[in-house]
């Protein structure tokens, strides 16, 4: 008998670290990647085999019909997105800055919400119902001048998923958020000529996201921090 892929979602696919993710799931799970543009997505899914969908993260609407979509309770949801404002604090769009945290923040409560909604209607195998996994940065722990709509974003995002793991990790979903503490050599980006090997590659940090997956519930991770080994502390 032919057993059934396991369903996985990543919101916000490109040509990075979301497509680092695909590749390192895709012979465990059905992959579905998500994202506003299909430009984006469509030469991963191509490459992984991965279902598309298109859609607007911040749409409850949309977020929702994507889960309900999907023939079974997705067992690991990652969502991605974020949007950035730059600028001094007194010269800020608060429209603008609205909607960069609708993207950081709401996006993630509505993905969270959604994924939560359907694993917790599924029975659980071993004592787990999935893994929501939420995409952070250093701007979660500390703000940087001229970025406070990063910083508020992230500052809530982190917020989130540390309130949803206390909520559900005694119901058999685990919840964690993942600190980018560095720069990402995504496709089209170079590293300095004076430093090789400082910049954070999306396949790595591909490897630290299964290694969570695969935590044993005794002793889960509720948060992560990733940083080059370069970094200064």
């Amino acid at each position: 008998m032919t057993q059934t892929k396991p369903h996985a979602v990543i919101i916000g696919a490109g040509s990075g670290l979301s497509a680092a993710l695909a590749r390192e799931f895709r012979a465990d799970y059905t992959v579905t990647l998500a994202a506003r543009s299909g430009d984006r997505i469509r030469a991963v899914a191509a490459e992984t085999g991965a279902r598309t969908v298109l859609l607007d993260a911040t749409d409850e609407a949309a977020v929702a019909a994507l889960f309900d979509g999907l023939p079974a309770a997705p067992r690991l949801v990652i969502y991605n997105p974020s949007a950035r404002v730059r600028g001094p604090v007194a010269e800020l769009s608060v429209d603008a800055v609205r909607r960069a945290v609708d993207v950081t923040a709401i996006g993630a409560l509505i993905a969270g919400k959604h994924a939560a909604r359907r694993m917790l209607a599924a029975d659980p195998v071993d004592g787990r119902r999935g893994t929501i996994l939420f995409t952070g940065a250093s701007a979660g722990v500390k703000g940087f001048a001229q970025s406070a709509p990063f910083a508020m974003g992230k500052f809530a995002q982190r917020g989130l998923a540390e309130s949803m793991a206390r909520e559900l990790h005694p119901q058999g979903i685990h919840v964690a958020w993942i600190n980018i503490d560095g720069a990402i050599l995504n496709p089209g980006r170079t590293e300095p000529a004076d430093a090789p090997g400082s910049m954070l590659r999306p396949e790595a940090i591909a490897l630290s996201y299964r290694h969570l997956v695969q935590q044993d519930r005794s002793a889960w991770t509720s948060e992560l921090a990733i940083r080059p080994w370069v970094e200064r502390f």
